[in-house]
């Protein structure tokens, strides 16, 4: 099982070609192209094409923060010492006689009363026994030096910890001011999401909760040390650490719920309060200088104000803690509307960033609540919404299936839990909005709610009388364009999503991927067609391509083109549209239909359009028809989970479920369709998935290919079996022979017949 980064594909080159190019320029991250047309010069690069959308009030933003970026640079602003006494008062905080005293005196009033309630960790101990054992295995290892970070095991970074380090590579990121530093180059850095994952301190979360489960001095004293050591190896502004204002947000949030944990700590002396105090006052001043309202306003900027406004809640006596309180809560309040679309999908069209959003906003709310503060009512529904959705696509088995980039992060991981598994975000949202149907996908109680609100908190989930959505278990979201189609919502349902939505975020795109109108789909609650995941960012570039690729996802290529083309790690060359152009839902079945423009820029432009029919309860027919004049090659793609798939006798692909069913998969067309499986190709990179961020297992890719001239309806039918040695149904294709099909009919092993038919005015299915 390799980790990520990898290297380029086998025979791959890369570098400059030869040949009377355009001369390139370097210029950070970007490439800038000059060339002359007659008298003018050209200047043509992705940083200059941003440069010249940009408005005034953008212009000025970036101005003030590069103001602020040359005033660090030279001493003038930031940088001040840690204080030598218990008040702090070099860290610019208003004299206090024992800031200490007070934090401990007002911080179960100030705080979540999960993590400053003695009985939180009783509690755990007696109802979640395998929860409270898996946080003191993880705090021993990360006293022993051995941390597990997104999808690494027993990662170390020396004795004492080199802060600026990427073990996986080896690389050390350089010191000097931040804005010095290119986070993205890898070749410098190495992968700077795992520097910024240990960075992050959320295991000093984990030992904080180990001191309250055990109630021994030596977590909270790894937690001074490191901390102390932190701090000596990070002045503010100086390195990689201080690079992304959402990192420090995150590192902020982290160390204050250590100290809440730690507050009857003996460790927790005056001085060691007050060197934490300042670091935390250092951290919001640069947040606030340095906020992401251009350079990422989505997740980067909403976990920065909520940095902010924990700063400002929970140490009141820093000079500037009205102003970060309130700035960020009217980031949080204005953000909320623009980047929860209104059918409650995140606007970056991601499961991972729906949950990262969810979570801010729910500590933001239970934060604000206990601060007397109120917070406008929209702002609930939203929080709602967004939790509707990932209730929505949530899986038969329980698991929230991957959309766009997922790099396994979390707000504040307060229980250790697999990626998908989101019951710890469903049970707090029930306890705390009273949210019985969300209860229902908790599964039961949950750490993360006694953590957060304590043994009240249980009590409130376990008052709720669990039970699935009362809505029809299919469902459209039309803003994000998603098509979500099941068969009911029991542990052996049947499940699909149909992804029609753009490509991304308006902003950039970033976290999407080119997978318009793929599809995922589980049978008898067992996920087959899958996400594959995203591999690595920066740091290995023909990795990070492949997972966010076309040819990576259960969708149709054109000419071996991708949908989009990156450009670099985060952004795209262009964006093609998708629309979802219809959806309908009745007792007998479920119909999507949608089609995109991503093959518009070919010499012959084609038009993709895929519609989705499920019978209720039996099975899915995808119709792709690929409209065009030319000839054309054409590769219909599956990706399937890591289970075994094999290819029948009479062309039936067979996967077989670790429960015991399994998925048929055929594809019909008047024309010869030659099928393929492959798994764990290198050259290229066909037939693998990302079950975490930094590590990729092969998986079975099952590849449709064609070559002719269009137009050309594929028809393919997914058929759910119970046993996984079932035979297919006998499938007819109707319509004439030289026209395209327009129907199918089954018949099921059963006994029973069906009927199928789709037109443009949308499907009939009869039975018998």
């Amino acid at each position: 099982m390799p980790r990520l980064p990898g290297s380029a594909p086998a025979g791959s080159r890369l570098g400059a070609a030869s040949g009377a190019a355009p001369r390139l320029f370097r210029r950070g991250a970007g490439q800038v192209r000059t060339a002359a047309v007659g008298a003018r010069v050209v200047i043509d690069s992705p940083k200059w094409r941003r440069l010249a959308g940009m408005g005034i009030d953008e212009l000025t933003v970036r101005g003030r923060q590069a103001t602020w970026t040359l005033l660090e640079r030279f001493g003038v602003a930031g940088g001040a010492r840690p204080p030598r006494d218990a008040t702090g008062g070099r860290g610019g905080s208003r004299a206090r006689p024992d800031p200490l005293a007070r934090f401990r005196e007002t911080v179960r009033d100030r705080f979540f009363p999960g993590a400053c309630d003695a009985a939180s960790a009783s509690v755990l101990r007696s109802r979640l026994p395998r929860a409270a054992g898996a946080l003191l295995a993880a705090a021993e290892s990360v006293c022993a030096g051995r941390f597990d970070l997104l999808g690494y095991r027993g990662l170390r970074f020396g004795d004492p910890i080199d802060w600026h380090l990427d073990p996986v590579s080896g690389r050390r990121s350089p010191p000097g001011h931040w804005s010095r530093l290119d986070p993205l180059d890898a070749s410098r850095a190495g992968d700077s999401k795992v520097v910024w994952e240990l960075n992050r301190h959320q295991w000093m979360v984990i030992l904080g909760q180990a001191y309250r489960l055990t109630g021994e001095e030596r977590f909270a004293q790894a937690f001074a040390r490191q901390a102390t050591h932190w701090m000596e190896a990070n002045p503010p502004q100086r390195g990689i650490n201080w690079a992304s204002s959402l990192e420090a947000a995150l590192r902020l949030i982290s160390w204050t719920w250590t100290m809440a944990l730690v507050a009857s700590s003996q460790v927790l002396t005056a001085a060691m309060f007050a060197r934490l105090v300042w670091c935390i006052e250092a951290h919001a001043r640069h947040i606030e200088r340095h906020l992401s309202r251009y350079f990422s306003p989505n997740t980067h900027l909403t976990g920065e104000a909520l940095g902010l406004f924990y700063a400002g809640a929970v140490f009141p006596w820093l000079r500037g803690a009205a102003r970060w309180r309130a700035l960020g809560a009217r980031i949080l309040g204005e953000q909320s509307e623009r980047q929860v679309l209104p059918d409650g999908v995140h606007f970056e069209l991601s499961t991972c960033y729906q949950r990262y959003t969810a979570e801010f906003y729910l500590h933001f709310l239970i934060l604000a609540r206990r601060q007397g503060i109120a917070v406008p009512a929209p702002l609930h529904a939203r929080l709602e919404r967004l939790i509707e959705f990932l209730l929505a696509v949530r899986r038969p088995d329980g698991s929230v299936p991957s959309l766009g980039d997922d790099d396994g992060g979390a707000l504040l991981p307060l229980a250790l839990r697999p990626p998908g598994d989101f019951r710890g975000l469903f049970a707090l949202a029930a306890a705390f909005l009273g949210r019985a149907d969300f209860a229902w996908a908790a599964g039961g109680p949950a750490p993360e709610v006694l953590w957060v609100l304590g043994p009240r908190g249980l009590e409130s989930l376990e008052a709720l009388d669990p039970a699935p959505p009362a809505s029809a278990p299919s469902r459209l979201f039309p803003s994000g364009g998603y098509a979500v189609m099941r068969s009911g919502w029991d542990r052996a349902a049947h499940h699909a999503i149909l992804d029609a939505g753009p490509l991304g975020c308006s902003v950039s795109g970033g976290h999407g991927h080119a997978d318009l109108l793929s599809i995922q789909c589980s049978a008898f609650g067992e996920p087959f067609l899958v996400d594959p995941g995203t591999g690595v960012y920066a740091a290995g570039r023909p990795w990070r391509d492949h997972f966010r690729s076309s040819a990576a996802h259960s969708t149709v290529e054109v000419d071996g083109r991708p949908q989009a083309v990156p450009e670099g790690p985060f952004r795209w060359r262009h964006r093609p549209a998708a629309c979802l152009r219809r959806f309908v839902s009745t007792e007998h079945y479920d119909y999507a239909d949608a089609d995109h423009d991503a093959y518009g820029r070919l010499p012959d432009p084609v038009r993709h359009r895929r519609r989705v029919i499920f019978a209720r309860r039996r099975y899915w027919v995808l119709v792709d028809d690929l409209e065009g004049e030319a000839e054309h090659r054409i590769e219909l793609r599956f990706q399937f989970a890591p289970l075994p798939v094999s290819m029948d006798d009479d062309s039936w692909a067979r996967a077989r479920g670790a429960g015991g069913g399994g998925l048929l998969l055929r594809a019909f067309a008047r024309i010869p369709l030659q099928a393929s499986l492959l798994c764990g190709e290198s050259a290229p990179f066909q037939g693998w998935i990302s079950p975490a961020y930094g590590r990729a297992v092969p998986a079975p890719l099952l590849v449709y290919r064609t070559q002719g001239r269009l137009p050309l309806r594929i028809v393919t039918l997914l058929y759910p079996i119970a046993s996984s040695l079932d035979p297919p149904p006998r499938v007819r294709l109707a319509g004439d022979s030289g026209s395209a099909p327009d129907g199918l009919a089954l018949a099921h092993g059963d006994g029973l017949f069906d009927a199928l038919a789709w037109g443009d005015d949308g499907v009939v299915l009869r039975r018998a």
